[in-house]
């Protein structure tokens, strides 16, 4: 299993917009093959900082997630969200 941490941190402007359309990639995420998990949870303390926690099967799950339909979309609209780039990490 591999573990995906995504942080992101979302302009205040567009909060209820990202909420909305993150769901869609969540959803679609979930339905992968390969996928074991795919939640999205914000900082208690900062308020619009997100993270995005992933478990995938296997290094070909990822690969084929980044290319999908889906995420190519949500990364489009996320430059509108987002006030920085975001930070990606793999756990494990």
């Amino acid at each position: 299993m591999i573990t995906m941490h995504g942080y992101m941190k979302i302009n205040k402007d567009h909060r209820t917009e990202f909420l909305e359309k993150v769901k869609d990639v969540i959803a679609a995420s979930r339905a992968e093959t390969g996928n074991i998990s795919y939640n999205l949870y914000e900082n208690t303390q900062e308020q619009n900082h997100f993270v995005m926690l992933e478990e995938w099967q296997d290094e070909e799950a990822i690969e084929i997630h980044g290319k999908t339909e889906h995420f190519q979309h949500f990364l489009k609209l996320a430059q509108g969200f987002l006030l920085e780039a975001p930070v990606i990490k793999r756990i494990s």
